[in-house]
């Protein structure tokens, strides 16, 4: 009998005691999960590119500067146009800035310039010279900057962008060679105006830096070009056109990105 009133007296303590109990347990918090945070392209940037470019230039009339040049204007029939095909490696740097909305959208401001080794020759003859006498008709682009506007994509830390703007170009051009037994050599310097447009894709792989793929291509339009022979003070105009396409890997530093 007293076994059966104590064990009753028991269970009726833990019932009332058990509440407290458990508020006096430590609780046990799972382990919360760490997730890396989206990249954002909201930024300023620094950056290198290199790559290689063709240009595409017609040089009319070359044949007239040199022959109206000696003999007086008037002299030369016909007109002719060389077609000199400049190329060559492309290297310089660019900076930007950009700015990502809550949609994935990226809009930026990109100043870049590139110097350049693109060059290249043409031989045309002289019909009014000597037996066998041509000019050579060379032409190289030096210097590449430009100002550009661009919108892209975001996913994540892939931005796919189109860009375009302004752009000028560095030229320079040369006629020489030997005209009714006279040594000549024309030149010529230019810096010109046009537009420029393109696209590409860039990959963060850290926080603040990135890689990027991109092609451009730049139009120039007409242009005609003072040439100046100072061996025998002589000058004259001929009307260039240009246009170049240029392929890029670039490499930059994101001054303010966030993410990882």
């Amino acid at each position: 009998m007293n076994k059966l009133l104590f064990a009753r007296v028991a269970a009726f303590v833990l019932t009332m005691m058990g509440p407290a109990l458990a508020a006096d347990m430590p609780i046990e918090v799972p382990p919360t999960t760490t997730f890396a945070s989206r990249f954002t392209w909201t930024s300023c940037y620094v950056g290198a590119h290199l790559g290689g470019g063709l240009t595409h230039m017609d040089l009319t009339d070359p044949v007239q500067l040199v022959q109206d040049s000696f003999l007086g204007a008037g002299s030369t029939n016909g007109i002719t146009t060389v077609n000199p095909a400049p190329s060559g490696i492309v290297i310089g740097g660019q900076f930007g800035c950009d700015y990502q909305f809550a949609s994935s959208w990226v809009v930026g401001i990109e100043a870049a310039a590139s110097g350049s080794t693109m060059k290249d020759s043409r031989t045309v003859p002289l019909p009014l010279g000597n037996l066998g006498e041509s000019a050579l008709v060379s032409a190289s682009t030096d210097f590449m900057p430009s100002v550009t506007a661009r919108v892209g994509y975001a996913m994540d830390n892939v931005l796919l962008y189109a860009k375009g703007g302004v752009a000028w170009a560095g030229d320079r051009y040369r006629v020489t060679g030997v005209f009714q037994g006279t040594s000549f050599g024309f030149e010529g310097l230019e810096m010109r105006t046009g537009w420029t447009a393109g696209g590409g894709v860039e990959w963060a792989f850290s926080r603040h830096w990135s890689v990027s793929v991109e092609y451009d291509y730049y139009q120039f339009g007409h242009l005609g070009v003072l040439m100046s022979d100072s061996i025998n003070t002589l000058s004259g105009v001929v009307d260039t056109t240009q246009s170049v396409q240029v392929v890029k890997a670039g490499l930059n530093f994101h001054m303010w990105a966030s993410g990882w």
